[in-house]
């Protein structure tokens, strides 16, 4: 979306109606901050032991047993640690020879693995926004005031930028980011890079988001961003629409991606919940 479709009604940050919604709501204020779940502690443990040289290509790590008995976690923590590790293309388990050092980075592009609104915070700490542009420009096109639930006229800020990994030199993403009227003197220094902008929006203005709704879908690279990532006009990529909601479910930002394919993918962990009795 650009700020032409915000005014001409062309509508292309709108997200189909088939797209998939997901929800991600934030309890109290600690959870946005929260530790990562074990697993995720142990599996970037030994991302960074790998990295370090601690065990080289072509090296084993040591077994399921013998990691339980070093981290004192369960043998299903240790075995969803290394299953993080192989989904990343850094290792290999081999019947009879153990699990196998196969790459000191990961495979492909950025991999984000969804839990709850801590992990955005994650993902925003581990990659870069270098910011390409910041203006205000109004709303016009009745799909887009929708989206943003805003009236005809007003006045949003509008960021855009490219977010990048130090995995890769291409850009994971080019984002466009818009940003309610009451916060749009909102201050994004090169320093805060790393910081979420909802996060900065809370810090500046007391404002508190308690979710976020995402909806993702497949599309062809428009050829305008397809320059800036340096990919292929027209080839696939995925469009990632973030909304983000305060106390009275008004939309305070919302942010829109466009991944290269081959540089991006998504998990989700679901669990069961059983009920006592």
């Amino acid at each position: 979306m650009s700020s032409e479709a915000l005014r001409d009604g062309s509508g292309r940050g709108h997200p189909p109606r088939s797209s998939r919604s997901l929800i991600f709501t934030q309890e109290p204020m600690v959870t946005v901050l929260g530790q990562q779940p074990r697993y995720m502690q142990l599996a970037q443990t030994l991302v960074n032991e790998i990295q370090s040289g601690r065990f080289p290509v072509g090296s084993t790590i040591p077994t399921e047993f013998e990691l339980c008995e070093q981290f004192g976690a369960s043998r299903s923590t240790v075995r969803e640690a290394v299953k993080q590790l192989v989904q990343l293309g850094m290792v290999v388990r081999q019947a009879g020879v153990g699990t196998t050092v196969k790459a000191l980075r990961s495979e492909g592009g950025y991999r984000q693995v969804m839990q709850q609104l801590s992990d955005l915070h994650r993902y925003t700490a581990d990659t870069v926004l270098q910011i390409l542009s910041k203006e205000t420009a109004e709303v016009r096109d009745p799909a887009v005031c929708e989206l943003l639930k805003a009236g005809p006229g007003e006045t949003w800020l509008r960021i855009t930028g490219l977010r990048r990994s130090g995995e890769s030199p291409d850009p994971i993403c080019h984002t466009e980011v818009l940003i309610q009227p009451a916060f749009r003197s909102l201050v994004v220094s090169e320093n805060e890079s790393h910081v979420p902008i909802y996060t900065l929006i809370e810090m500046q203005f007391g404002e508190r988001i308690v979710e976020v709704q995402q909806e993702i879908r497949a599309i062809a690279m428009p050829a305008a961003i397809a320059t800036l990532v340096n990919a292929r006009a027209r080839s696939p990529a995925l469009w990632v629409c973030r909304r983000y909601l305060n106390r009275r479910s008004e939309v305070v930002e919302a942010a829109f991606s466009i991944h290269p394919a081959d540089r991006f993918s998504y998990s989700e962990t679901f669990q069961r919940e059983w009920n006592a009795g």
